[in-house]
Parts: C-alpha cells; sequence; structure tokens
C-alpha cells in the first residue's frame, strides 16, 4: 500500500469538505485548528489526521454551531459532539465522511461497519440514493482534480458494487415476472463504468420488471441474439465514457440500424456521453433519451 494518499493539499482538503481553501486558513490561523506541515522545498501540505479533523469540524459546522466553540472543544470532546449530532440527526449526516476515510485508507472494515449501521434502520433503496449517488458524484470530482487515485475510486466502487450484486440476488430470488416485455441492460464496447447500470437494473427487479443484464463492453452485432428470443425488447444503455471511437449520434444511429429497425423494440439511453449530443440531433422515434437515471425510473 505504497500508493496510499497520507499528504493532502489545502485545495485537497477543499475538494473533500466543500469548505473554501480561503475559509480553511482562517479557521487555521484564527483559531490553530490544523497544523499543516512542509515539504523540504517548504511547501505546506496536511496530514491524514488532519482532513479527518476538518470533516467533523465541517460536520458540526453545517449543524450550526460557530467556528469559535468548535475551535474550544478538545478532540475527545469534538468526537463525542459529533456522535451527539449523529444520533440526533441520523447517521447519515457522517455517513458520507467515514465512507471518505474509507476509501483513503483502503479501509474495507470501516466500509462495511459504516455500511451495516445504515441498513440496520434504511432500505438499501434509500441508502444508494442518499448516500452512494452523492457520494459517486463527490468521488468522479475528486478523481478529476487528483485529490485520490484510481486506485481509491476502483477500491470504493467495487465495494458499493459487492453491496449492489448483494441486493439484486435476494430480489431475483423472489421475482417471477412474465411481463412480454423485457428490459436489456448493456454498456457499449469498452465501457466498463456499471454501477449506474447496476442500479437499473436493481430498480427494474424492483419494480417487478423483467431485467436481463448484459453488462460491460457489449458489441451491437450481439443485441441481435436477444431478438431471436424475445419480440418486445426495451434496450437500455448507459454512456458514460464511451463511445469516444465515433460521436454519440453516430453511436445511436448504429443502434438504431443494426437492432432497431423494422422492429418494435425501443432503447433508452441515459449517461454523461448525453452532453455531448448536439441540440439539433434528431433522435430517432424509438430511441428515448433521459438526462438522468431518476428521470428514467420516473416513467416505469
Amino acid at each position: 500500500m505504497n500508493n496510499i494518499k497520507t499528504e493532502f493539499t489545502i485545495k485537497d482538503l477543499e475538494n473533500f469538505s466543500g469548505i473554501k481553501a480561503h475559509t480553511i486558513r482562517i479557521w487555521e490561523k484564527r483559531y490553530n485548528l490544523f497544523e499543516p506541515q512542509r515539504t523540504e522545498s517548504n511547501i505546506r501540505y496536511y496530514n491524514i489526521d488532519n482532513l479527518k479533523k476538518l470533516l467533523n469540524v465541517t460536520l458540526l459546522y453545517n449543524s450550526g454551531l460557530k467556528i469559535s466553540k468548535i475551535a474550544d472543544l478538545s478532540k475527545n470532546k469534538m468526537e463525542i459532539k459529533v456522535k451527539e449530532i449523529v444520533f440526533k440527526e441520523g447517521f447519515e449526516s457522517s455517513a458520507l465522511n467515514s465512507f471518505k476515510l474509507a476509501m483513503l485508507n483502503f479501509d474495507e472494515p470501516l466500509f462495511n461497519q459504516t455500511y451495516n449501521s445504515l441498513i440496520s434502520h434504511s432500505s438499501f433503496r434509500s441508502i444508494f440514493t442518499k448516500i452512494f449517488l452523492p457520494f459517486l458524484n463527490e468521488i468522479g470530482v475528486l478523481w478529476m482534480v487528483n485529490s485520490i487515485t484510481p486506485a481509491h475510486e476502483h477500491f470504493i466502487t467495487n465495494l458499493i458494487k459487492q453491496k449492489l450484486y448483494l441486493n439484486i440476488e435476494k430480489l431475483q430470488l423472489l421475482n417471477v415476472n412474465d411481463s412480454n416485455e423485457k428490459y436489456v441492460l448493456f454498456l457499449p464496447l469498452n465501457e466498463i463504468h456499471e454501477l449506474g447500470l447496476l442500479y437499473l437494473h436493481f430498480e427494474l427487479l424492483f419494480q417487478g420488471k423483467h431485467s436481463i443484464y448484459l453488462g460491460q463492453s457489449v458489441p451491437v452485432e450481439n443485441l441481435k441474439d436477444l431478438q431471436n428470443v424475445y419480440k418486445e425488447i426495451c434496450f437500455v444503455t448507459y454512456l458514460t465514457v464511451e463511445p469516444s471511437k465515433i460521436s454519440t449520434e453516430e453511436y445511436l444511429q448504429e443502434l438504431f440500424n443494426n437492432v432497431l429497425i423494422n422492429t418494435t423494440h425501443k432503447l433508452w439511453v441515459t449517461g454523461f456521453k448525453l452532453q455531448q449530443i448536439e441540440e439539433n440531433y434528431q433522435t430517432p422515434a424509438q430511441i428515448s433519451l433521459f438526462p438522468s437515471p431518476t428521470a428514467m425510473l420516473n416513467i416505469l
């Protein structure tokens, strides 16, 4: 684990906490809340204890406590105060911070402890929509600004994926659906970001739909195999980074020409890549574009 990140810039602290770097500096100078260290070249950096303290301070500050009062708290009293707020407002208020620390330290027991505390009084659907989705959005931002490495992202997303598979299996054991319409979920060739699509699979099963999950990197021509088995298919895809070698419009046209044309099948599409579609693009009638997975789920 030599690649574990243990040194953080003030910009990293801002990205993790949501507190502006200027404000963190004021808190540091006026209240001595943090003790940055310096490299041999005299560049300031913060350790994991500073980050953990800032996350606790942020929780207290966002709960209405004045920063001057927070600064007077000892480490033990601050942790007690955090626990009081968690007890009063619910564990969700600190779960995001716990997941961030679990990710930074590659701490699977902390992840499971946090998740088990949530699942003891909340449904998996609630945890995913209220905790995991905002957390995944933050991970995306932290990765783009280099506050975390791909190793951090892979570690935490795989743990979340494990929980999804567990809850999907529970639904598969319970659900028997003979509906004529089948939902076939797939990702484009070379697309590996499947958490969003997996959650759509979970939601479809939860609502009693017949959902068939093909998963990552599915060639367009392979979708024809489903047509030999099912008559009414709603294909569902989630475009995050692919297609990359052709435009999104070209990929949708390829799907239409090879899978949808002269059929009653439909295609539902969501994901980041939809933002790259030209405003004047004329979407074929069998294809529906959704700005978010939530928008897609709202019409089920």
